[in-house]
């Protein structure tokens, strides 16, 4: 069994807790993603801002599905 075969094991043996957890913490998740998109806009200096926000807003409506 490799590496990412382990990974995959171990995420779906705890989905359920991770999927509660980011509930939660619906607010610390967008936080997150906005810090995340932010970061990659200053590295590649607004050329690609709204396809950044278009992938933070796909991430927080995928986050708020689980």
């Amino acid at each position: 069994m490799g590496l990412l075969d382990k990974a995959k094991d171990a995420i779906n043996d705890h989905k359920d807790d991770l999927k509660d957890a980011a509930h939660d913490h619906e607010d610390q998740v967008n936080d997150a993603i906005d810090k995340g998109g932010d970061a990659i806009n200053d590295k590649t200096g607004g050329k690609a801002s709204d396809q950044i926000d278009k992938g933070e807003d796909f991430l927080k409506d995928k986050a708020k599905d689980l």
